[in-house]
């Protein structure tokens, strides 16, 4: 019989780059899943490692399988400190997305560095990782996976949208699990902060104080991946491809361009919770703690919005990525193609064993 309680060290790092997400949970399995979220924390990247980490999609993939080395054995250390800060002294499994390096689902291609064995090296645990690559050899996008976690953990939500690089939003629909990116988020509202030396637009004052340009509003609006049926996922490249040349065209203010790209990610969050009448929507991320976006999601949307405790809000995805790596262990389904378009179901992700290293 199948352990039904694990105690799993779920690691994330989203293309915002607030840092890397660790969780220490306990995920309970009697008929339906259940979690407990023991100790969590953020480590902020050094400069260093966010000035690597945020030219990852220019680089060859040379430079990329060196980068890749030292990241693992760096998230390895990470997780070390972190059990022996914490005093951890029961773990299962560690379950790792790593972090996105490049994501071109249309030219069947994915890669996130900190997957390889090396992450076993400061420890001595079965560790469960590189989670989009099967996906994409099986004909999806790779993305997203947090889906089933929705799907499972927070079955009583009509909707569940995260806010973090990207918004991205699940549901059910004629009992299928349907999920995709919705439009970017932090990855252009923190750039555009920094131009301000911020790291971030704290409650969204920056884009509060700004002026609504209606005609980039139009133009953002009208970008045609909105138009595109799922299964479908953004990355990093198709900002730089489709966003940033719209924004530039625009000589307007910093605060001009946030408050008016806030209104561009209410509006289209509004424009992909349609489906339920007085739905339930239960938002997380870190762009859930920007009270003026939410204010304006707020005014679109139709329906009643929950936004849960901190713990949620936070470490959300780095849960679902426990749960993940253990659907994995158990060999059953952690990735839908309902949801990726894949082939098929399937059980996702690399199983390194202890002491692999």
């Amino acid at each position: 019989m199948l352990t039904k309680e694990y105690h799993v060290i779920g690691i994330m790092s989203g293309t915002s780059l607030d840092g890397i997400d660790i969780v220490y949970v306990t995920l309970k399995f009697n008929f339906n899943w259940s979690f407990n979220i023991i100790h969590a924390v953020t480590i902020p990247y050094s400069d260093d490692w966010l000035f690597k980490l945020s030219h990852l999609s220019s680089l060859s993939m040379n430079e990329l399988r060196v980068i890749d080395l030292e990241y693992s054995k760096y998230l390895s250390q990470t997780i070390a400190e972190f059990i022996a800060e914490h005093q951890i002294d029961r773990v299962d499994l560690v379950a790792s997305h790593g972090h996105t390096a490049k994501h071109l689902p249309q030219e069947h291609f994915t890669y996130q560095i900190g997957n390889l064995p090396e992450i076993t090296s400061h420890l001595d645990y079965t560790v469960v990782c590189d989670f989009r690559v099967q996906d994409i050899e099986l004909g999806g996008q790779g993305a997203p996976l947090v889906p089933i976690g929705d799907q499972l953990l927070f079955s009583e939500f009509d909707y569940c949208i995260n806010l973090g690089g990207f918004s991205n939003i699940s549901f059910e629909k004629e009992g299928h699990r349907i999920a995709y990116d919705i439009c970017p988020v932090n990855t252009v509202m923190n750039i555009l902060s920094k131009r301000l030396n911020l790291e971030y637009d704290v409650d969204g004052q920056l884009a509060k104080s700004g002026i609504l340009n209606t005609s980039l509003l139009d133009a953002l609006n009208l970008l045609e991946y909105y138009k595109e049926p799922f299964p479908k996922s953004l990355g990093v490249e198709w900002v730089q491809e489709h966003i940033w040349p719209i924004l530039n065209q625009y000589d307007i203010p910093t605060q001009d361009l946030l408050r008016t790209f806030v209104e561009h990610i209410a509006i289209q969050i509004a424009l992909n919770t349609k489906h339920i009448r007085n739905a339930k929507l239960l938002f997380t991320g870190g762009g859930t703690l920007n009270s003026f976006l939410m204010k304006r999601i707020a005014f679109f949307v139709e329906g009643n919005i929950t936004i849960p405790d901190t713990m949620i809000i936070n470490y959300k995805e780095a849960l679902i990525f426990s749960l993940l790596g253990v659907l994995k262990l158990r060999s059953e389904v952690n990735c839908l193609k309902s949801v990726t378009g894949a082939q098929y179901n399937h059980s996702s992700g690399k199983i390194y064993t202890r002491n692999f290293h």
